[in-house]
């Protein structure tokens, strides 16, 4: 009897749960929007490469933080060009019935040059550099990442004088609502495949490109984060700083706050405060 009542009582919390982890559902670039794929589900032409599950990757070693949870290669190309705007499209839920389920922890923005077309290139040694970083808005207690909780999309805008060519743009986002604990930190994160055209010239350089594992340690701060619920919040975003040529691109940058945000990304600013009650809830999953 008593399993009975723990089941039934457990079965509303499991379908809040899952419905915290997700993927994303489309992109739009320029005002075209470009559909992904479910979480291994069927696989249909795509810009986005697919992932096999919404849950995220746990740890900075695992291969998936490359491109994804077991990433595959997507058919298809999208058109962009230097100061092209991107709208990504963050869900919850296997299908992406809900909002994303999370509201603490960064969003992140690398891209890599492809060595060939991006539909068959293996990202396992990719070049990333990073050419956005969102954390916490002026309050210095609400996330930016609150914002797509709230329904809204990821604004990302291609760097105005980026060199052509195609590349893998990587959208990452962090919750760290267990980052408490060393290993607590959850990435979720896919790829984008992009044919830049112009006739730009800006690169990172090798002292700002990473790989991916290789870029992170599971005891970085931003990653490890034992004050996460301390307001003020003063976050230290992990990897390598935005790459300067991105820096010095006054033409592509959203508005952030000052020591929160930087580079060529942005959020609409609708977000509630966290709190270590609501967003833990979201995640008793990893018990």
């Amino acid at each position: 009897m008593i399993h009975i009542l723990l089941t039934l009582s457990l079965t509303p919390l499991l379908s809040v749960l899952v419905s915290a982890h997700g993927f994303i559902e489309s992109v739009t670039i320029d005002g075209t929007s470009y559909p992904g794929n479910e979480p291994g589900g069927t696989t249909n032409p795509s810009v986005v490469r697919q992932v096999s599950t919404i849950d995220p990757v746990k740890g900075a070693t695992d291969p998936s933080i490359n491109c994804g949870m077991n990433a595959t290669l997507a058919a298809n190309v999208a058109n962009a060009n230097p100061g092209s705007q991107l709208q990504i499209h963050w869900v919850g839920g296997p299908t992406g019935s809900s909002n994303w389920g999370h509201n603490v922890g960064p969003i992140m923005h690398y891209m890599a040059k492809c060595t060939d077309s991006c539909s068959t290139y293996d990202s396992t040694d990719a070049e990333w550099f990073k050419i956005s970083e969102l954390g916490v808005e002026d309050d210095d207690t609400t996330w930016y990442q609150a914002n797509i909780m709230a329904g809204q999309p990821v604004n990302v805008t291609i760097p105005s004088n980026i060199m052509s060519g195609e590349y893998l743009l990587r959208s990452e986002l962090i919750a760290l609502q267990l980052a408490m604990s060393v290993g607590g930190a959850e990435f979720y994160l896919a790829c984008i495949q992009l044919n830049i055209g112009g006739s730009g010239t800006g690169a990172a350089t090798s002292s700002e490109e990473c790989t991916f594992p290789g870029c992170y340690s599971d005891t970085d701060p931003g990653i490890y984060d034992p004050t996460v619920y301390n307001p003020p919040l003063t976050y230290i975003f992990p990897g390598p700083p935005v790459s300067a040529f991105v820096g010095e691109d006054t033409s592509s940058g959203g508005t952030q706050p000052s020591g929160s945000g930087s580079g060529s990304s942005s959020t609409p600013t609708s977000g509630s405060s966290p709190s270590p009650t609501s967003s833990a809830c979201l995640s008793l999953y990893d018990f």
